[in-house]
C-alpha cells in the first residue's frame, strides 16, 4: 500500500490533532490519516482491527460484568489474570481497558455506605417526615440537628491542579478538636449552634435551651437527630418536653437523612480543605476563631444554603443487607 504522507507529515498532523480544540478539525485530520492508512481503499470502516474480536463470548462477557459488579479490582492486570484463569483467554492491559470502556466501566472511587444502612427504614422515615412537615406547616419549625468535631489538622481533598504538576501541601499532626452542636431549619435556613467542651446530656440540654430561645412563642419546635445515647437520655427528653420541643429520631446508620450533615461539609470546604494550619491557623485559637466565624456568618450565605441544604434525601443501602 502506497503512503501519501511522509512520516514527518503524519507526525505533524498527529501533534496538531492533540492540540486542536475544534472537533471538526480533529475529524478532518483523522480522516486524512485514515485514508493514508488505506482504510477507505481497503474498505476498513469497522472500529475493530480484527485481532481481538471474538475473544469472549456474549455469555462470558455477561458473567465477567456480573463478577465486576461484585468485586472491585484496583488494577486492570488483575482483571486480565482473572479472565485468563477463569476462561483461558489472554488479554493485554490495553485490550482489557478497551473492553471495560465498551461495557460502560470507568475508573472511579466507590462510595462508603454504613454496613447496616437499611433502605426500608429510610423510606418509612421519609414518609414520616413528609407527614410531620405537612402537619407542622410554617409555624412549627423543624430543625435537623447533630454535632461535629473538626480537628485542627490539614484535610486534603480534590482540587484543580496544573496537569503534570505534583502539588504538595504541608500537613500538620495536631489532634486537638472542637465540639460543635448545631441545627438547621430548612424553612428560612435558620442555623443555631453552640460550642461545647464535650458533648453529653448536659450540653445537649444547653443547646435545646438556646434553640428554644431562638424560637420564642407558644408553638412546638421539632428536632430531628440520630440515636446517640445522649439524644435518648431521659433527662434530655424531659427537658425537651418542658421547653415544648418534640424529638424525632432518624433510622439507625442514616446520616444521609440529616440535612445538617451538609452544613458540616460546607464548613470543611471553607475552613479545612487543602489548608495548612501553620500558614493560616498556626495556633489552635486561630483555627477555633476561623471555624466559629464560619458558623456565625452562615446567615449571609442564604443562596448557597438554599442550593445545597435541602430535604431531597438520597436513600442508601448496605450491600450486606438483602
Amino acid at each position: 500500500m502506497v503512503k501519501i504522507l511522509t512520516s514527518k507529515e503524519r507526525g505533524q498532523l498527529k501533534s496538531r490533532h492533540k492540540m486542536a480544540r475544534d472537533k471538526r478539525l480533529c475529524d478532518r485530520i483523522k480522516a486524512v490519516l485514515a485514508y493514508d492508512d488505506g482504510y477507505l481503499k481497503e474498505k476498513k470502516l469497522t472500529t475493530s482491527s480484527g485481532g481481538s474480536d471474538g475473544k469472549l463470548t456474549d455469555q462470558e462477557s455477561s458473567e465477567i460484568i456480573e463478577h465486576l459488579k461484585e468485586i472491585t479490582y484496583l488494577y486492570v492486570k488483575d482483571i486480565c489474570h482473572y479472565v485468563l484463569q477463569t476462561y483461558g483467554k489472554k488479554y493485554s492491559i490495553s485490550g482489557m481497558t478497551k473492553w471495560l470502556h465498551s461495557c460502560d466501566f470507568c475508573y472511579k472511587k466507590p462510595h462508603a455506605v454504613p454496613a447496616k444502612a437499611d433502605k426500608v427504614l429510610q423510606k418509612k422515615f421519609i414518609q414520616y417526615y413528609a407527614r410531620l412537615k405537612k402537619k407542622a406547616g410554617v409555624k412549627e419549625p423543624i430543625y435537623f440537628t447533630d454535632n461535629v468535631h473538626p480537628q485542627h489538622q490539614t484535610q486534603l481533598t480534590y482540587g484543580w491542579i496544573i496537569k503534570g504538576v505534583r502539588k504538595e501541601i504541608a500537613t500538620t499532626a495536631y489532634q486537638k478538636r472542637l465540639n460543635i452542636i448545631g441545627g438547621i431549619c430548612l424553612n428560612g435556613h435558620r442555623f443555631t449552634f453552640q460550642q461545647a467542651d464535650t458533648v453529653n446530656a448536659e450540653t445537649i440540654c444547653d443547646f435545646l435551651w438556646k434553640l428554644r430561645q431562638a424560637n420564642p412563642g407558644k408553638f412546638f419546635v421539632h428536632v430531628i437527630w440520630d440515636n446517640a445515647r445522649y439524644h435518648r437520655n431521659n433527662e434530655v427528653k424531659e427537658f425537651a418536653k418542658e421547653l415544648g420541643i418534640k424529638l424525632h429520631y432518624l433510622p439507625p446508620y442514616s446520616p444521609n437523612l440529616n440535612s445538617v450533615e451538609r452544613v458540616w461539609k460546607l464548613m470543611h470546604e471553607s475552613v479545612r480543605y487543602n489548608q495548612y494550619y501553620g500558614q493560616y491557623y498556626g495556633k489552635f485559637f486561630e483555627f477555633t476563631d476561623a471555624t466559629l466565624g464560619f458558623f456565625k456568618g452562615i446567615g449571609r450565605k442564604k443562596c448557597i444554603l438554599r442550593e445545597r441544604i435541602t430535604d431531597n434525601f438520597q436513600i442508601i443501602h448496605s450491600p450486606l443487607l438483602a
